[in-house]
Formats: structure tokens, sequence, C-alpha cells
């Protein structure tokens, strides 16, 4: 059952990524393209904590992913939002 789960939690990541994906063609804004990339590592990382035998979610691999993909969010928010020269 949690494997069903964690399956899910990481196709729930992968169609976010998709769909920002889709409004970054269109647009061509970074904002977009680093929000569809952080919801595909995140997808990966779900993954990863899937398949792997005895995976632990609390080991520092895993919170490394976290903290790349939330630093891209961030990243795209601060670039979005800072002023123009």
């Amino acid at each position: 059952m949690a494997a069903m789960l964690t399956g899910a939690i990481a196709l729930g990541w992968l169609a976010a990524g998709l769909f920002f994906f889709r409004f970054w063609r269109h647009t061509r804004d970074k904002f977009f393209l680093y929000f569809a990339l952080s919801f595909w590592l995140e997808c990966g990382n779900r993954v990863a904590l899937g398949l792997m035998a005895n995976a632990n979610e609390g080991h520092p691999g895993f919170y490394l992913v976290r903290l790349v993909s939330y630093a891209l969010i961030l990243l795209a928010i601060w670039q979005k939002n800072r002023p123009r020269s």
C-alpha cells in the first residue's frame, strides 16, 4: 500500500511539472521552467524513495534533492520579483 501511495505522489509531481512545462513552452518565461524542473526533481526523489529497499526518508540524500528543488522555486520567485534596471 505504501508503494502505491508513493507512486501516486510521484505521478502528481510529474503531472504538475508537465503543467508548468506547457506554460513555459507558450511563454518562454523562466519562472515556469524552474517550477517544472523543481517538480520533476521531487518526482525523481519520490520514485527513488519508492524503489529503494528499506529507504529512509530521513536520509540526507533525499533532503538534499528537496533542498535543490525548493531552492529552484525560491530562485524563480526571486527572479520574477526583482526590480528591472
